[in-house]
């Protein structure tokens, strides 16, 4: 694709990028997609993917108790438990604000490894990442974001969430859907949203803004971008989705470069 050529712009010592089609076909790559970066939050959608299998099966359940008093695996997932963002401490009853928690990932991952008596990273490795052949792909800590991978890996994840096989599609699409709708919170990165749309584990974008995908992405699009630089969404609408990863932190650069990025992508994929 020509407009992943934009890349070459951004002030990065190294990026990669591809865009993948809901078929599975790439439609195009940029730079060295076997290239390992440290993925930060994009580390989220793929535990969350991890404990959707364990929902599928029958080891944890959706509205099961998880995390502070109240608190459900749906909370954690949706941000919603009322845990502070790098600290296990309630900071506000479950289900009232959207309160953009790592910590309540490291919960959700605790609470799997302990139903199922398996390390999450090996859980994560064993029902995800192993059957999508993401072999470059580790988990190195914290299910909140220390996930590390390649370009390469993650379109095999992106190709997977737009036609599962892991998961049922129900399953998928109660993921991509806002998850207790209304409630607003800070995106990080981006300030306050009103509302913060949130799936299970996924970002959806609606209409917030200002955003990191593109002014021409639809309300449907969702994802996850990472402090190091790196994004995943995926657009229903456009039946595709795309990868970015670099090896620099995201900050003014980032959201300046990326919404034109997917907007030329977005324009390319509709011809």
């Amino acid at each position: 694709m020509q407009s992943l050529a934009m890349i070459e712009n951004w002030p990065v010592p190294t990026a990669a990028a591809a865009v993948v089609r809901a078929d599975g076909t790439v439609a195009g790559s940029y730079g060295p997609t076997d290239h390992r970066f440290p993925l930060a939050s994009v580390t989220k959608p793929l535990a969350a993917y991890a404990a959707l299998v364990a929902y599928e099966e029958g080891a944890i359940e959706l509205d099961e108790p998880a995390g502070p008093d109240g608190s459900t695996v749906r909370h954690l997932l949706a941000h919603t438990s009322g845990l502070a963002f790098d600290e296990h401490r309630a900071m506000a009853a479950p289900g009232t604000r959207r309160l953009y928690s790592n910590a309540g990932f490291e919960v959700l991952g605790d609470h799997i490894a302990k139903v199922t008596d398996i390390p999450f990273a090996e859980y994560l490795q064993q029902a995800v990442l192993e059957p999508l052949g993401m072999t470059s792909t580790t988990l190195d800590g914290s299910p909140a974001k220390d996930g590390v991978s390649t370009v390469a890996d993650l379109v095999r994840f992106a190709a997977e969430v737009q036609a599962p096989r892991l998961l049922d599609p129900r399953t998928v699409l109660e993921a991509m859907s806002v998850v207790h709708p209304g409630l607003s919170g800070i995106l990080p990165g981006y300030g306050n949203q009103k509302p913060n749309d949130w799936g299970l584990g996924f970002e959806i974008r609606d209409s917030k803004s200002p955003h990191w995908t593109g002014t021409s992405s639809s309300t449907r699009t969702f994802g996850h971008f990472g402090q190091s630089g790196t994004y995943l969404w995926i657009d229903p609408d456009a039946r595709a989705a795309c990868v970015a990863l670099t090896d620099r932190a995201f900050g003014p650069w980032a959201i300046e470069a990326w919404p034109p990025l997917t907007d030329a992508v977005l324009a390319e994929l509709r011809g």
